[in-house]
């Protein structure tokens, strides 16, 4: 038998999923106003179940508890807007209460998920048999800086760790990252320099590397200021250059294609069978046999997306919350009727990600050898709970 045969599989930390969920969905990319990231619960607290859902109400609260879970996993912000108390008189106070009482933390991905690939969009995309998904709304990569330095050879490998300390040499999952080359250097010490190499009037020569690290823009100034502090010249010679934007690696909403066309009718069948059951259905403005093939989509509310919409080609747009005035000028701006609107449910939209939020948690803490038991929640917190047709005469 192996040592480790038999051996008690770790159990997660509330913070043990948390940096699992942020390497997924960074906080830090969340919206300047949007309220993401734990809300209640101790990070040091052992996970064995999680439930994920769209939205923190009190049924889903009860789902929760009465299933056992550490800890609750939601897209939308429990307290959005700040307040000075979470007093159990209120509704939203009294959920902070229940949760804590339970012992079942409370986390967000709001913003953060719906920007991210895979995200919110991507997942509502999927359902759809969408393809060649791109960014309906692109949002620019982190701005960038190399910095370039030539540094005797032998002072290199410190300047890098200096450089590095500071910020630079960070790509993805990769650290201390730099390029280097070795050539001659050559100078001359004017009078009133005080050289670490060379004496005054004299042509100096000796071997020097060159060395090449990127770092993100914010970070300039420190990296700039450790260059100087680590650099054995009086005058180091060093360039800064701001890097071109390389693409847009992740944005708001999904532009793709369906494998073949559909008429606009087939595809609000579609989408009225692959999205959970709501009162409200599915509404559709155009023409129902009007072949669409290309698609845009955007989970949860997206009447604000209608420039980035019309820019993508797209045959029809599938969102939620669709209001009067924006669909009407959308479609009167339309001259050939494109695109159509489908607009579905807000909590409908946005419950496909679930799934597959679940799954890259679940792959996550498998690969660090950790298990939690997993579950979506299958709560309808759509606010609405009945539609009855219009009966009335035709105006």
């Amino acid at each position: 038998m192996s040592d480790t045969e038999g051996a008690p599989v770790p159990q997660p930390t509330v913070a043990d999923v948390l940096a699992g969920l942020d390497d997924l969905y960074p906080t830090a990319s969340a919206q300047d106003w949007d309220a993401v990231g734990l809300v209640c619960g101790d990070p040091d607290g052992p996970v064995r179940k999680i439930l994920f859902a769209v939205d923190p109400t009190a049924a889903v609260v009860d789902e929760a508890l009465e299933w056992g879970a550490d800890l609750l996993v939601v897209h939308h912000p429990l307290l959005l807007r700040p307040v000075s108390s979470v007093a159990a008189t209120s509704a939203k106070g009294r959920i902070v209460h229940r949760l804590i009482r339970g012992g079942c933390a409370l986390y967000v991905a709001h913003t953060n998920a719906d920007i991210a690939m895979p995200g919110v969009s991507d997942a509502l995309a999927r359902v759809l048999g969408l393809d060649h998904l791109a960014p309906l709304s692109p949002q620019p990569l982190a701005e960038l800086d190399k910095i370039v330095v030539f540094v005797p050879t032998q002072d290199a490998e410190t300047l890098v760790d200096a450089l590095a300390a500071a910020g630079a040499g960070e790509l993805g999952d990769y650290s201390r990252c730099a390029w280097t080359s070795t050539g001659i250097g050559t100078f001359t010490p004017g009078a009133g320099a005080s050289p670490s190499v060379g004496r005054i009037g004299d042509v100096e020569t000796l071997d020097e590397t060159r060395v090449e690290m990127v770092l993100a823009r914010p970070l300039r100034t420190e990296v700039v200021q450790a260059l100087r502090d680590a650099h054995p010249y009086e005058e180091p010679a060093f360039d800064v250059l701001e890097l071109a934007d390389q693409g847009h690696g992740t944005g708001v909403g999904r532009v793709g294609s369906l494998a073949e066309p559909l008429t606009l009718d087939q595809f609000a069948r579609l989408v009225a069978t692959a999205l959970p059951f709501t009162v409200q259905g599915v509404r559709v403005s155009g023409d129902k046999d009007a072949m669409v093939q290309r698609v845009a989509v955007a989970g949860g509310a997206g009447d604000d997306l209608f420039a980035a919409v019309r820019a993508s080609g797209a045959d029809v747009y599938l969102t939620a919350d669709l209001r009067h005035h924006p669909a009407s000028e959308a479609r009167e701006t339309a001259g050939d009727g494109k695109p159509f609107l489908v607009d579905v449910s807000h909590w409908a939209s946005e419950w496909p990600w679930l799934a597959g939020c679940e799954s890259r948690i679940v792959a996550a803490l498998g690969d660090v050898g950790s298990t939690v038991e997993t579950r979506v929640s299958t709560t309808r917190t759509d606010p609405w709970t009945m539609h009855v047709p219009s009966r009335g005469s035709t105006p």
